[in-house]
């Protein structure tokens, strides 16, 4: 059963996404429901766009997250923050916003996430390789499995530079916040099981989301954890963002100056 918080809105969607706890049918559909639209959008919208201008599918993938994400994420958090607060505000939507941790405190922490992730997301790749060399070669995505550069391989070295140069500010900075936002601070508490293992699940679900890049299923749920736990027990978004955005940023900034100075191995 969802018990309602005292939110200042008739609306009863509203007031059903806003509850407390979401039942099990609604935790899954909101969380696997904008990686089906990820998908669709890539068919529907991107890969033709991407194709007709000679552009690999990484930008592709980059064009059908923007469309999902910002309208289907944060326009929700955001349309939610008015229907609660009468504005657009995040406040009562999204968790572990109050930052309880101070500088000293917080800083040490996100690097030890940082660096787990880093190491963890990088030294896995051989196992997301067999995954995928297994199981998901039927997948009709271009470019699918290995590492990015999949999504890259065969286009020219200008082209290839511009895309990954292109998409810094979303695929490594921005769309990852919203993610953030969305499943850490908004879903992860309303999970209908609250307790040590929330922590598990908002990572398992979070990485049944990527539809479009499910091989590595395992490995994502070994490098999220860590954040979510963190966040879940310090009550502090800030740490997963700086574990996530921070690692995808990070590595697309490497990448691409790796590839303008062709330094890729």
């Amino acid at each position: 059963m969802e018990t309602t918080e005292k939110v200042g809105t008739r609306n009863p969607f509203a007031q059903r996404l806003l509850a407390e706890r979401h039942s099990w049918p609604l935790t899954i559909a909101l969380h696997l429901v904008p990686g089906a639209l990820v998908v669709a959008a890539y068919f529907l919208i991107a890969h033709p766009l991407t194709q007709a201008i000679h552009y690999p599918a990484f930008l592709a993938w980059a064009i059908a997250l923007l469309v999902v994400l910002v309208p289907g994420e944060l326009g929700l958090l955001l349309w939610l923050g008015r229907q609660r607060n009468g504005r657009w505000s995040l406040r009562g939507v999204v968790h572990y916003l109050d930052k309880p941790l101070s500088r000293r405190q917080l800083v040490p922490i996100v690097v030890v996430l940082f660096l787990q992730f880093l190491v963890l997301s990088l030294a896995l790749t051989p196992f997301d390789n067999l995954i995928y060399n297994t199981f998901f070669t039927w997948l009709p995505f271009e470019g699918a499995g290995g590492s990015v550069t999949a999504y890259l391989d065969g286009y020219p070295h200008s082209v290839m530079v511009i895309a990954l140069a292109v998409c810094i500010p979303f695929t490594g900075l921005s769309l990852p916040i919203i993610e953030e936002l969305y499943f850490r601070g908004f879903l992860m508490p309303r999970l209908p099981h609250q307790g040590r293992l929330t922590p598990l699940l908002s990572s398992a679900l979070f990485s049944l989301y990527h539809l479009w890049a499910p091989w590595p299923l395992i490995s994502r749920v070994i490098f999220m954890l860590p954040g979510a736990w963190m966040v879940y027990k310090k009550k502090d978004l800030r740490l997963s963002i700086g574990m996530h955005p921070g690692n995808t940023f990070f590595l697309q900034v490497v990448g691409t100056l790796a590839l303008l100075f062709n330094v890729m191995p």
